[in-house]
């Protein structure tokens, strides 16, 4: 027999699960408000002496109340915060078990995908499906058999707010930590965010990627490309990013395509700068954004990462002589559409005549005296550099001369730019 105490509470619980019943939408955000403000933080145990051991009756109420008007997004996110108060509470395994078994994971899902949600309860599903991620291998792996990396993702590259954004990377970090059967999934996820719209979305996924490449240890094919297609980024955080991947890609099977990939960078295609001479004499209002032209950012950029690279690794460097990269260099330097192209190939070419002898004896040849010395000048060479201890006179860099096959010399009035002046 029950005891007049376990009576009285059995009553209280009966009478809270009425009144819920009957209430309409109005008097259940007061409830759910209520809730919130008692019970945040308590662990399972404490939220059964709450509700006198029938909490999980609350619970079944909560998601079906969720499941009916989660479309609507009406008190969306107290309703939320009320179910990651029992999930995420100590000794709460039987509750998760509970809202996963009527299709929680789903309906979270869904959530993110809905244009009629506020950014502020998306968030709220995220943190639920966080939770449920780090619970353990068998979750993470239900996620993600719901097609929850797709939709998790493309979240990511559509949310407008930062925060959000934050915390789905929490989640994608967690799902492609121990989860071995669909780290790859998360992986090819990540790669196909690269060229989505939301620079903080492409900056995260970056991030994100560099840990998930460390784990999974193998590459991608495809990911050469998108990286180096995010280098025509404007954000410069962005582009730093993209940098440190490419920085550890150098050390996996890709790193020939990758090289070979940021020397080609350097020289636009004739294609796409003729398209943008043929649209400036079309639409005049093109000349203010002629500086930001994606393959000039591209060419900036791939150039300042190839001067971090050869200058990490003097062996890589060696490797890029044999692309014919002083050349690439020069006819950067030569882009007088983009002042940041020039400084960045004179910075990364100071590198190689530094470093290289028969370098120095290249670029002086093909530039001319007066050219080479005003280069000499802008980056702040001594004019004799032959006696420069920290020079390289490595047997590959003996060879640099049936690798450098110098243009004609230019003089002042002609820089080095075959590529481009077409």
């Amino acid at each position: 027999m029950t005891s007049v105490k376990e009576q009285a509470a059995i009553s209280r619980l009966l009478s809270f699960l009425q009144e819920w019943d009957n209430a309409g939408k109005g008097l259940r955000a007061q409830i759910l408000t209520k809730f919130i403000e008692t019970n945040e933080g308590k662990t399972g145990p404490e939220l059964e002496l709450e509700f006198s051991q029938g909490a999980s009756l609350f619970l079944i109420r909560l998601t079906t109340w969720l499941r009916i008007i989660y479309m609507t997004g009406l008190d969306l996110e107290k309703i939320l915060r009320s179910i990651g108060i029992f999930l995420s509470a100590v000794s709460s395994n039987r509750y998760l078990i509970e809202f996963l078994e009527i299709g929680g994971v789903l309906t979270l899902l869904e959530i993110l995908g809905l244009e009629k949600i506020k950014e502020e309860d998306k968030k709220e599903s995220i943190k639920l499906l966080q939770i449920i991620a780090n619970t353990g291998r068998k979750y993470k792996e239900l996620i993600c058999e719901s097609y929850g990396v797709r939709a998790i993702a493309e979240f990511l590259a559509k949310s407008k707010s930062e925060e959000t954004q934050e915390e789905v990377q929490v989640l994608l970090d967690t799902l492609v930590h121990g989860n071995p059967k669909y780290q790859n999934q998360v992986y090819k996820g990540l790669i196909a965010l690269l060229p989505c719209g939301s620079p903080k979305a492409q900056q995260l996924a970056l991030q994100t990627l560099r840990t998930a490449q460390s784990i999974i240890g193998a590459t991608h094919p495809s990911i050469v490309d998108y990286v180096l297609k995010v280098l025509d980024t404007m954000h410069l955080e962005v582009q730093y990013e993209a940098i440190e991947l490419i920085k550890d890609l150098i050390h996996y099977d890709v790193r020939l395509p990758l090289l070979k990939g940021l020397v080609a960078l350097l020289i636009p295609p004739v294609k796409e700068t003729s398209r943008l001479q043929a649209k400036i004499f079309t639409d005049p209002s093109l000349l203010q954004i002629s500086t930001q032209l994606p393959v000039f950012l591209k060419q900036a950029a791939a150039a300042k990462t190839i001067g971090i690279l050869a200058r990490g690794d003097l062996k890589l460097a060696e490797e890029l002589l044999h692309m014919r990269v002083v050349h690439s260099l020069m006819t950067a330097m030569g882009n007088t559409d983009h002042s940041n192209s020039q400084r960045l190939a004179s910075l990364t070419l100071e590198f190689f005549v530094q470093m290289f002898p028969l370098v120095e004896e290249h670029v002086r040849k093909s530039m001319g005296e007066e050219l080479y010395q005003l280069f000499l000048v802008s980056i702040s060479i001594p004019s004799s550099l032959s006696s420069c201890p920290g020079r390289n006179r490595s047997p590959c860099a003996q060879n640099e001369a049936s690798l450098l096959t110098p243009p004609p010399t230019h003089t002042l009035s002609s820089c080095p730019l075959p590529a481009l002046a077409k």
